[in-house]
């Protein structure tokens, strides 16, 4: 794994975590930060000996969103370069979240505010520690949501609950995030890591092609209608019964015991 400055990258078995890694900042976004996360998202994207990955921060934060105190050149300036930025910069790694052909799971350790709000939701799962919030603060200072905030919270909440939140600027604990939809789980504040990463583990001892061809049709529904969609299934059901897994899958079956799956 290459080395960065503000993001760290481990690897354990098929799993890899990716942490923002500005604790002294609360993992608050700075321009290295933003360019350093689209490499290591990409860098453990192509590496097909990662099956799972898992986005957190290091120290007691998710991440703060961008760091307003922030004054280092970044090649933007004024109105235009904000939406420059956020096109150049930070839409890249949502996105790489997004489309990656495998899922990845954010382990929200702690606050988790603004665009980092938005590099959470992108994931397919969300882990929530007992004591971490969701936050998006935008209305407070008189911006609008954004890395993707009014497309993904409509998807997970609807477009009522959407902008309630982003209205009233309100701090979703853990419990109400997974009431809502917005997180699949509540961990223990107590090993938040280590639980987070066994459930990583686990995940990463399904299927590969299960789990990259499941997240492949929900985002192909998302954008399709219902004859589509079945059609998408259809086309990808074709892929995996004609896999090596699969055939090891049923061979695993009658001999009663757990596949050794490839990704093939």
């Amino acid at each position: 794994m290459s080395e960065y400055d503000t993001i760290l990258v481990e690897r354990v078995g098929r799993v890899a975590r990716v942490s923002f890694n500005r604790p002294e900042k609360l993992n608050s976004f700075n321009v290295t930060q933003r360019r350093e996360f689209v490499r290591a998202a990409q860098e453990v994207n192509a590496d097909r000996d990662i099956w799972v990955v898992v986005l957190t921060g290091a120290g007691r934060a998710f991440g703060a969103g961008a760091d307003l105190s922030d004054t280092e050149e970044s090649g933007f300036s004024g109105p235009e370069g904000v939406e420059d930025q956020l096109n150049a910069e930070y839409k890249p790694g949502v996105l790489a979240i997004h489309h990656a052909r495998k899922p990845w799971v954010a382990a929200v350790n702690g606050p988790c505010a603004g665009i980092s709000y938005s590099y959470a939701m992108a994931c397919d799962l969300v882990l929530m520690a007992e004591s971490s919030y969701l936050y998006q603060p935008f209305v407070g200072i008189g911006l609008v949501p954004d890395g993707g905030a009014t497309w993904l919270l409509p998807h997970l909440v609807g477009s009522k609950r959407a902008y309630e939140l982003m209205a009233l600027g309100e701090k979703v604990s853990a419990e109400k995030a997974v009431e809502w939809g917005l997180a699949n789980r509540v961990l223990a504040d107590d090993d938040f890591g280590q639980t987070s990463m066994a459930f990583a583990q686990d995940l990463s001892a399904r299927s590969p092609l299960a789990l990259r061809y499941a997240k492949e049709a929900l985002n192909f529904a998302a954008a399709h209608n219902l004859s589509d969609t079945i059609s998408k299934e259809a086309a990808l059901q074709s892929i995996c019964i004609g896999s090596a897994d699969s055939k090891e899958a049923i061979t695993a079956f009658f001999e009663k015991r757990v596949p050794a799956w490839k990704g093939k």
